[in-house]
């Protein structure tokens, strides 16, 4: 069973959004979110900017859960397949999988299913891994 690190602090974006992280342990980082109207796009559906703010979330935590203190990553490349529309009253899932990790670099892939089960979004994604955190962090 892995280690529970303690659930990182949300950033101001995720609060608004209405994230919330509901594992946090070593290689596993899992957003939730129950969608309402606000997350809609004029067509009605779920907008797939919150799409990928979600797997940019879950990937890039998955990740950093296995880094030191003192590292830090950001995201490098990330690529959305969109499956399915998701609507107002739906829960999304999102979560992330590191495919490998190197010394500077990590490749990781994430999905984003609803509450039954059906894969709406999937993703595939590059992190840049620095030894040292920015002053801005420290």
């Amino acid at each position: 069973m892995s280690e529970d690190l303690s659930v990182p602090k949300l950033t101001k974006l995720a609060k608004t959004i209405g994230f919330e992280i509901t594992e946090f342990t070593e290689g596993n980082c899992v957003v939730e979110l129950p969608i309402t109207e606000e997350h809609l796009n004029a067509g009605g559906v779920v907008h797939g900017g919150l799409h990928a703010t979600m797997l940019d979330t879950a990937m890039g935590g998955t990740l950093v859960t296995t880094l030191t203190k003192e590292q830090w990553c950001a995201t490098a490349q990330l690529d959305i397949s969109y499956l399915e529309a998701s609507y107002a009253g739906s829960h999304l899932t999102a979560t992330g999988e590191i495919i490998r990790k190197g010394k500077n670099l990590a490749h990781l892939r994430g999905e984003i299913i609803d509450e039954k089960g059906r894969k709406i979004a999937h993703a595939s994604g590059t992190w840049a891994i620095w030894n040292k955190k920015p002053s801005s962090l420290v």
